[in-house]
């Protein structure tokens, strides 16, 4: 059952609306949908909300820290309030999909995401739950850090807005643990 969904990217204004705050997008996106508002915890490096549905209780968290220090943020919260790896879900942008498309899964390396590398590292496992926001490839390897720290085009943009939206009405099923029939939504672009 998941107790905690952070959503990773860079502070500070500069880089809000940037393809690598794909992940803070959706926490806003919860934020706004549930009507919460997030408190900043300095001892986590997080901004956090509680949000109570259906029966669950879970911690809404953005990072505060930059991208490549996100474990440490992620790391201290799971071993203050004692969660388990793999009762957390890492919302996060992802090259290898295009704008608008969404995975869910849990495990796996960090290919090549140091926001994922830096949770790996710090949480000493690879068994949580990861929401892949796709943000499209600049096409090669060079270019990638120039384009995650821009902001996407409109009609991407739109896209991945849309996606986001989808995710956050799969909340209430993903928070009852029914992860396949997320999975199956997400990954077909069907809603039940």
């Amino acid at each position: 059952m998941l107790k905690l969904i952070v959503g990773i990217g860079n502070p500070g204004s500069q880089y809000a609306q940037t393809r690598h705050n794909a992940g803070a997008w959706f926490i806003e996106a919860l934020l706004q949908h549930y009507q919460l508002t997030l408190r900043l915890e300095k001892k986590f490096a997080l901004e956090l909300a509680e949000l109570k549905l259906g029966g669950h209780n879970v911690i809404i968290a953005k990072t505060t820290t930059y991208m490549n220090e996100s474990g440490q943020a992620v790391g201290a919260c799971a071993k203050f309030f004692q969660i388990q790896p793999s009762e957390i879900l890492i919302a996060h942008d992802e090259l290898d999909l295009q704008s608008g498309a969404v995975r869910l899964k849990i495990g796996g390396g960090h290919g090549g995401h140091n926001g994922l590398r830096s949770i790996l590292s710090h949480l000493g496992s690879p068994d949580f739950y990861r929401l892949r926001l796709g943000i499209g490839h600049p096409g090669h390897k060079d270019l990638v850090h120039d384009y995650v720290l821009h902001r996407p085009s409109v009609n991407d943009k739109i896209a991945i807005e849309l996606a986001i939206d989808k995710s956050v009405a799969l909340l209430p099923e993903l928070l009852d643990g029914e992860f396949n029939k997320v999975m199956k939504t997400l990954h077909t672009g069907e809603l039940t």
